[in-house]
């Protein structure tokens, strides 16, 4: 590990003008995953500014939003009675991430913040365009069995990117079906990033992961009220039970009038280079019964569009039955 400076600012400004006067420092909170990258030669940032000291670790109901600081620890949050009252999907999501000791450390902005677990950035002896720009991608002839079968082709124009990494949070896929809102804060004022637009496709430049600015610093995550209470459901298939990333990830909530289904949200984890939010899925389920055969139909629409590499085949199989497993449970019927 590089030597680095260190300072501990007590203001949001003081935070961000000391980030903007070093090309390559960075924030720390938890360093559940920074820390990792600096001992592994991925980031050697010259300063490191230590925002443990601000006030953003509060979660509370604002009118119609529940507001979580960006500080807040994903162990507290889980934990938290406003929470698993009114957002429980995602407490269920926080508890399927990495181990207790770690969600003891980490904090919502960095969870949102951590880095892709591909082979292939971790190794730096291995070509990587998240981790060195231009040096190739490993994973695309390579062992890509974890990687992406959603967002891997360029928008203008339909070739394959120059990455296909997934976002590993859990916490991020009931965040962007749940509709949050990421509150920033940094040189040119406070603004306010819809969830489904925080993390980037890889496109021509995927060791960009966020559409955070230089020098922004997340303040808050913002949920809107919701009727999602009562039937959630967070299944992830990894392959330990514990302390593993999603291979696939369903986060499912539905608004139930009796057997009908008023509202659905769907977004999945592990098959994209941001958490996927499956909406032709959540139209075609809208005014449906609860059942079986909907959520089949329902799953069938949400796998257009995904593309299988050598190895990852078997995610275009197990996703559809995640879907259907994920919604079946948030209904009742599983």
């Amino acid at each position: 590990m590089n030597n680095f400076q260190y300072t501990q600012p007590a203001t949001p400004k003081a935070s961000i003008d000391a980030l903007v006067k070093e090309p390559t420092a960075q924030f720390i909170a938890g360093g559940t995953n920074l820390i990792d990258l600096m001992k592994h030669g991925i980031a050697a940032p010259k300063t490191l500014v230590d925002i443990n000291n601000l006030t953003l670790r509060t979660i509370e109901q604002q009118g119609n939003t529940l507001r979580i600081g960006a500080l807040a620890l994903n162990s507290e949050v889980a934990d938290s009675k406003l929470v698993l009252e009114k957002q429980p999907l995602l407490a269920q999501a926080l508890n399927a991430g990495a181990s207790a000791q770690i969600r003891n450390m980490a904090t919502v902005g960095g969870n949102m913040l951590q880095r892709t677990r591909c082979y292939y950035f971790y190794d730096t002896a291995m070509p990587c365009n998240k981790r060195q720009p231009g040096s190739g991608c490993g994973a695309l002839e390579g062992y890509n069995r974890i990687h992406a079968i959603w967002g891997t082709e360029t928008a203008l124009t339909g070739r394959t990117s120059s990455c296909i990494a997934v976002h590993p949070s859990d916490m991020c896929v009931a965040l962007a079906a749940l509709d949050a809102t990421v509150l920033v804060s940094g040189p040119k004022g406070d603004r306010r990033i819809p969830f489904t637009d925080f993390h980037r496709l890889p496109g021509d430049t995927p060791q960009i992961d966020t559409n955070l600015d230089r020098g922004e610093l997340i303040v808050a995550v913002d949920i809107p009220n919701n009727a999602f209470a009562k039937h959630v459901h967070y299944l992830k298939v990894r392959d330990r039970n514990s302390y593993a990333f999603a291979l696939v990830s369903v986060a499912a909530a539905l608004d139930l009038n009796g057997s009908t289904i008023q509202e659905a949200r769907l977004a999945m984890g592990g098959v994209a280079h941001k958490p996927w939010r499956l909406t032709e899925a959540e139209k075609a389920l809208q005014g449906k019964p609860a059942t079986t055969a909907t959520f089949e139909q329902a799953a069938t629409i949400a796998m257009q569009g995904a593309k299988a590499y050598e190895h990852n085949a078997f995610k275009v199989k197990m996703a559809p039955k995640a879907i259907i497993e994920a919604l079946k449970t948030a209904a009742g019927l599983g």
